[in-house]
């Protein structure tokens, strides 16, 4: 039954392989509002930990324990806010919150290059920084069901697939890819979302 690891190459990528599958249905599943995305992402998030522990990108390696924590606050935000068609119900960004997403994003970029060129071998501090805190930033506003949260991830996808070709990551590096048209997907979709908040309910969506 595992024959297919006696190929050498899937042998190694395996892991990445399944984070490849279990990210990119979980933006997809995101795209089309479906509460579903979350548990899938939190078994992308698991694998990643060991892929980006392996190859020294540990901002990112612990932004998928953060990314563990606001999934479940997503799962249960997004369980409570359905639209009339039962799936999570959107809602466009408050410009009053976009100064305090910059400082944010500014701050923290600088907080975790300090942290990874002190107490960590990382050849990509900066870079490993910024994305991981531009992507705490997306996960937030996807979390509060901001519609311009995919305007951020685009961002963020462009840049990953660059870090993730350099440290040789060419599966999660194509997978980022991929992300950029789910995400184009997911801002059409979402733009033509209904806004109103139906009454909660406790039963997961269907796709």
């Amino acid at each position: 039954m595992l024959d297919w690891l006696s190929n050498p190459w899937l042998a190694e990528h395996w892991l990445e392989i399944f984070g490849f599958v279990t990210g990119g249905l979980c933006v997809l599943l995101a795209a089309r509002r479906n509460i579903w995305t979350f548990p899938l992402g939190l078994a992308s998030n698991v694998v990643y930990i060991v892929v980006f522990f392996e190859v020294a990108l540990y901002a990112d390696m612990g932004l998928q324990f953060v990314y563990i924590v606001l999934g479940v606050t997503g799962w249960i935000g997004w369980n409570r806010a359905r639209a009339d068609d039962n799936r999570a119900a959107t809602v466009h960004l408050p410009p009053r919150v976009i100064p305090f997403l910059l400082i944010a994003l500014v701050v923290g970029t600088v907080i975790l290059t300090f942290v990874l060129i002190t107490f960590t071998d990382s050849s990509t501090a900066v870079p490993d920084a910024g994305t991981t805190t531009m992507s705490l930033v997306a996960q937030f506003m996807l979390n509060r069901r901001w519609i311009e949260n995919w305007f951020v991830w685009i961002a963020v996808d462009v840049a990953y697939i660059a870090l993730y070709a350099y440290k040789e990551l060419y599966i999660t590096s194509a997978l980022y890819l991929l992300f950029i048209g789910f995400c184009v997907y997911g801002y059409l979709t979402w733009r033509k979302a209904p806004h109103a908040i139906a009454s909660p309910q406790p039963s997961l969506s269907n796709a």
